[in-house]
């Protein structure tokens, strides 16, 4: 009997000791900010060998659609940008456009794009802040701005955080933050499009930045014609304790059992990405108006959807004087609750001044295919104010 345990004891050894070996050093690796930061970002891991950025139409985009330029931020790093124009407008312009050099620009204000964005005051904007890993045209992205430019007259400005794809410098929260607020000045110094014609839009590690320059802007007394957050979390240290990287990696969710173990990891978490409070904060410094959506998939593996629940509950209650404790809000919220047969459950939450939180979860889409999903487009549809026209 002897022998047959030790023929088998080696191999199980082999197989749970590697990965639990990995795993350690892992973790041990992250509590370094410098290798935490390349993990939690992963702006390195990239399509940029084989892609060209300056050359959209690989993606599907008319000629000059897009036009890539870069803008600079106030600690003066490159951000680099796409301007992208709604297929309508295209339309109405394709042969001006057409002719126009194509590639990147070294002055957007010369180009014809940028002339059909300032010069029209009916324009609206939605810029758009993409998640972590990759670049601005990796992977689903494209389609996202093909969703929301295809058949509308919005603009889309989506920007590369510094560190990745073509953008100068490394990111950090403070400096993510920077490039957000950077894209938003662009937008209304330079472009001319006021803060109640822009929609900002987040997703993933997006919304945390869509956060962050909310909270920035709503402390000037700016405030935009909405918000949106589409696969939200609530704070990094919460969300790691749960997250499974490409749907399947944990990262401290194997510490969930030792509570001590895990809050003592937790402490070395270097950008804490406090979204919930940034965004109660958005609400008690709203004057006049905010719309505000989150958007989740109940199928998303790698950032489960009770994160935007958690959002929702700190946004929601800072819209009710003295707030609402745990009970309270479950009972306040089941009676503004509607579930739709497709599974679908959407909660609105109105408040003074003309304040109006929603949040939605659908079945279906996962942790990216829901950016595509109608649900967003409905979302800046209705932050634009089109659903009372």
């Amino acid at each position: 009997m002897a022998p047959s345990i030790s023929r088998w004891a080696i191999p199980l050894g082999v197989s749970l000791g590697v990965p639990i070996s990995l795993y350690v050093a892992f973790v041990l690796l992250g509590a370094f900010p410098f290798f935490q930061r390349h993990f939690l970002y992963a702006h390195r891991i990239n399509t940029l060998f084989w892609h060209d950025l300056n050359k959209p139409e690989y993606w599907g985009f008319a000629r000059n659609q897009v036009t890539p330029f870069s803008l600079t931020t106030v600690d003066e790093e490159d951000i680099y940008s796409w301007h992208i124009l709604p297929l309508p407008t295209y339309l109405k312009h394709e042969d001006e456009l057409q002719a126009q050099h194509s590639g990147f620009s070294n002055d957007i204000t010369k180009t014809t794009s940028f002339g059909l964005l300032r010069d029209d005051p009916e324009a609206r904007l939605v810029i758009y802040f993409h998640g972590n890993a990759g670049h601005i045209a990796q992977g689903f992205r494209p389609d996202s701005y093909h969703t929301l430019t295809d058949s509308s007259r919005y603009h889309v400005l989506a920007i590369d955080y510094r560190g990745f794809g073509k953008s100068t410098g490394t990111p950090s929260e403070v400096g993510l933050i920077r490039d957000g607020v950077a894209a938003v000045d662009w937008a209304m110094h330079v472009a001319g499009i006021s803060a109640s014609r822009i929609v900002i839009v987040g997703h993933s590690l997006g919304t945390a930045v869509t956060s962050g320059v909310a909270e920035h802007f709503a402390m000037q007394g700016i405030e935009f014609a909405g918000a949106i957050l589409v696969a939200g979390f609530s704070t990094l240290p919460t969300l790691l304790s749960s997250y499974t990287a490409a749907g399947f990696i944990p990262i401290l969710s194997p510490l969930r059992p030792i509570p001590p173990l895990l809050r003592f990891f937790q402490t070395f978490i270097v950008d804490k990405w406090e979204s919930a409070d940034r965004l109660a904060r958005v609400v008690s410094l709203t004057r006049t108006r905010l719309r505000l959506t989150f958007i989740h998939a109940k199928n998303d593996l790698e950032i489960p959807c009770r994160e935007s629940d958690m959002l929702f509950k700190s946004v929601a209650s800072a819209t009710v004087y003295g707030g609402l404790d745990k009970d309270s809000f479950l009972s306040w919220k089941e009676q503004r609750t509607i579930q739709w047969d497709d599974g679908t459950v959407v909660v609105n939450v109105e408040g003074e001044p003309d304040m109006i939180v929603r949040e939605e979860l659908v079945p279906y889409g996962g942790h990216n295919d829901v950016m595509m999903s109608s649900a967003v487009s409905l979302a800046v549809m209705r932050s634009f104010g089109l659903d009372a026209s």
